[in-house]
């Protein structure tokens, strides 16, 4: 399912220990004009972003801007949810406040930004290292999480079947299995407060909006979880529900022993299971047309 190119295993090798550190150095300067709005939105702006890639004046850095958002245009993204104009007040000389032109960016309208700029500037091209090593670290991930859902999906399957045996047979009572298993993992939190926390709609599924470790810590409960019911032979809705509270319980007990971030408050990744695969759909489909 998941496809890998000549030049993605070969780029951890290709790159220098000079590249890492000149790397190391635009991560502390781009992640050093990082804000975050009232709502915990991560964003940059543009004119502190042109002077940074030392373009002497704002209008020059426009053009890279435009180019920025074709590119966002192409990719099939909403260029309105990375490129926001917004009007900034600056302080003038004499020291009034005027307004100007300004876009608050998202962490990929920064990338297509510098993916766009002038690659002879040694900023740029610094910049374009670094944010290749995110991509990379970002594609890692993601094939990550593709794995570890797809293998989720499977041992829920074998839970279920598990739970049946004990006891557990409508959806009802499976739901309610299910909830005990959370509540233990996540400290209290059943599926509803879950979603409720990660900000999902009505219709998306809380595993498909997971981060790698997320998966792994649920994927450990499921597994643990199946075991348990089957060795022991437990048997009445009751005592598979305690059994499901149990393990959870054990497996946030392990986080926590080893100095682990708990399940509820790992980050939500931008993208959920399903845009993922449309992206790798969409990625197979040209290997295809260009293999023809």
């Amino acid at each position: 399912m998941l496809a890998f190119s000549l030049t993605h295993l070969t780029f951890d090798a290709a790159m220098s220990d000079k590249s890492v550190k000149t790397a190391s150095s635009s991560h502390r300067t781009f992640e050093g004009l990082r804000q975050v709005d009232d709502d915990g939105n991560e964003f940059w702006s543009a004119r502190q972003l042109a002077k940074v890639l030392d373009y002497s004046e704002y209008r020059h850095f426009l053009p890279v801007v435009e180019r920025a958002k074709e590119a966002c245009r192409n990719s099939e993204q909403s260029i309105e949810d990375h490129f926001e104009d917004v009007l900034e007040m600056v302080e003038i000389g004499s020291g009034a406040l005027r307004p100007v032109n300004d876009f608050r960016l998202s962490r990929y309208a920064c990338y297509l930004i510098v993916q766009n700029g002038d690659p002879s500037k040694p900023v740029i091209a610094a910049g374009q290292t670094y944010f290749a090593m995110q991509t990379r670290r970002q594609e890692l991930e993601d094939q990550r999480r593709l794995l570890m859902r797809d293998e989720l999906t499977q041992h829920n399957k074998d839970l279920a079947a598990a739970a049946k045996q004990a006891g557990v047979e409508t959806p009802l009572d499976y739901a309610v299995f299910q909830d005990h298993g959370y509540k233990g993992l996540y400290g209290g939190l059943g599926a509803k407060d879950i979603h409720a926390k990660k900000g999902l709609k009505k219709s998306q599924k809380i595993l498909d909006h997971m981060g790698s470790t997320e998966l792994a810590a649920n994927l450990f409960r499921a597994t643990q979880a199946e075991d348990k019911l089957r060795r022991e032979g437990i048997k009445g809705k009751a005592a598979a529900n305690r059994t499901h509270l149990e393990v959870g319980r054990k497996v946030r007990q392990t986080i926590e022993e080893l100095g682990g971030t708990m399940p509820e408050n790992l980050p939500t990744p931008e993208k959920s299971i399903k845009q993922l695969e449309r992206a790798q759909l969409r990625l197979e489909k040209k290997d295809d047309e260009g293999n023809e």
